[in-house]
């Protein structure tokens, strides 16, 4: 099944969904007005003085060079408190794209190497112990400068800092138990993505609301 998104203005966006193989043809009859398609898969048409802009959702509309990827973690806390779906909501109402995904419950030798930058602090026992005492969800997000902006939807690492609205600033109170991680650059990012999944495990897709979100 061809989905396909058409947009009657700015403001307004349903979804045509074809069950047939040859889904432009049946969006053509069903408007009763041939289409045109450009080389990014988005098909134009003229109907009674309205402009349709449908997209394929087969096609992959090329990215930005400023998208990029993060790694975002529901820490045990997160998840024992049932916060899953509220982040996951804030991230996708955000705009960004969740292109991979899984619950598990990771060891410490997996831990040590996730946080290897604080090894020598203090906590860092305490720390590892705590992120191998429950399952934890592992996230990676895509979109415009999400790594930066994922950051400033976490809120400052103690909730004490954290504006409301941030999901620490609205959920926390101790620094122990910030329920979320987020990669704090490009470089931390990759190298985190790489550690927790496997590149068959990320998923490369095109959504429909991306040309209204980055145009």
């Amino acid at each position: 099944m061809y989905m396909f998104c058409v947009s009657l203005s700015d403001s307004i966006a349903i979804d045509y969904k074809s069950p047939d193989a040859i889904a432009l043809e049946s969006v053509s009859a069903h408007l009763h007005k041939s289409l045109t398609a450009d080389d990014h898969g988005l098909v134009r048409a003229h109907v009674r003085g309205i402009n349709f802009r449908l997209l394929d959702c087969r096609q992959k509309i090329p990215m930005s060079g400023n998208e990029e990827r993060t790694f975002i973690a529901i820490k045990p806390d997160g998840v024992q408190r049932g916060l899953i779906g509220e982040i996951i909501k804030r991230f996708e109402q955000k705009g960004f794209k969740l292109v991979a995904m899984k619950l598990l419950q990771a060891d410490e030798d997996l831990l040590r190497q996730h946080y290897c930058g604080l090894k020598d602090r203090p906590f860092f026992p305490g720390l590892v112990s705590f992120m191998s005492s429950g399952p934890v969800v592992a996230m990676v997000w895509e979109g415009f400068n999400v790594i930066k902006t994922g950051r400033v939807m976490l809120g400052e690492t103690n909730p004490i800092d954290s504006k409301p609205g941030t999901i620490r600033g609205d959920f926390c109170v101790q620094v122990v138990r910030n329920i979320i991680h987020g990669s704090d650059s490009v470089e931390s990012a990759n190298g985190e993505i790489n550690l927790w999944f496997k590149p068959e495990e990320i998923s490369d897709y095109t959504k429909c609301q991306d040309s209204w979100l980055n145009g």
